[in-house]
């Protein structure tokens, strides 16, 4: 394996489902110095995240309150990964957007974790998107229907051409 940029980096990775947290360690593993912390649940992933520096933060949505966790993981400076599968959608794809995570990765997709990561880390905000719908437009086409971004037409316009700049948005309670 060529070296990695994510050599020697940190990631916290929070998912409620064992088996998804080891196939993300099995997909990393073979990364010289990677430390990639795990928790199964909102606590001890907000722990984490508050208790150390991450280079990259792994999420999920459903099931460990992703989007609160995003909240608090841009809001300290790390770059954060949206994983799902129970929600994939458009207004999560929105929502993930919108709050300031850099991907956007279908749990069915996670074989390619790699290149997505590497990507966090050597593009700005804007061109990270560029590089998640090249790869995944297609997907998300597929998945959501051929006219998904119809209804908010402008929006995704920014997004997919790299005008889109987000202001985070501090989720209240």
């Amino acid at each position: 394996m060529a070296e990695s940029i994510l050599r020697n980096k940190r990631l916290l990775a929070v998912d409620d489902e064992p088996d998804i947290l080891e196939t993300l360690k099995e997909h990393l593993e073979d990364i010289e110095g990677l430390v990639l912390d795990q928790a199964l649940n909102y606590e001890t992933g907000y722990h984490l995240i508050r208790s150390w520096t991450y280079d990259i933060v792994i999420l999920d949505i459903m099931g460990v309150r992703g989007f609160d966790l995003l909240n608090a993981a841009v809001a300290l400076g790390f770059p954060a990964v949206m994983l799902t599968a129970h929600a994939l959608t458009p207004e999560a794809l929105r929502k993930s957007v919108e709050l300031g995570a850099r991907a956007f990765l279908p749990k069915e997709k996670m074989s390619d974790i790699v290149s997505f990561l590497e990507d966090v880390l050597t593009t700005n905000h804007q061109k990270g998107w560029l590089r998640v719908f090249d790869r995944l437009g297609g997907f998300f086409s597929r998945a959501f229907g051929p006219e998904w971004q119809k209804n908010e037409k402008a929006f995704w316009d920014d997004v997919v051409s790299g005008k889109y700049s987000p202001e985070p948005v501090i989720l209240k309670k």
